[in-house]
């Protein structure tokens, strides 16, 4: 799933859209190379990428490389949150 329509709903201009889609799709390409068990689940990967992007957006962030890091960052936590309820657990910090 690309970022475009999801941002179809917001009101970002063209200019931060470009930027959020290259972001979107440079944080897809680095968690897909990392093989990272988060991205076994492609479809619902790219959306939590997709969301974590569009969130840190909405606060005006606008630097690429922030909103990539932001994006992965945001979709570790929510993977090793998921795990430690699987296992009965807290996540670890």
């Amino acid at each position: 799933m690309p970022i475009i329509p999801l941002l179809s709903k917001s009101s970002f201009d063209p200019e931060t859209i470009e930027i959020l889609a290259a972001a979107f799709d440079r944080a897809w390409q680095r968690l897909a190379a990392s093989g990272s068990p988060v991205a076994k689940d492609e479809t619902a990967a790219r959306e939590m990428l997709a969301k974590n992007i569009i969130t840190a957006a909405r606060t005006g962030l606008r630097d690429k490389d922030i909103l990539i890091e932001r994006a992965l960052a945001g979709l570790n936590s929510e993977h090793d949150a998921d795990v430690a309820r699987v296992k009965g657990g807290r996540p670890s910090a």
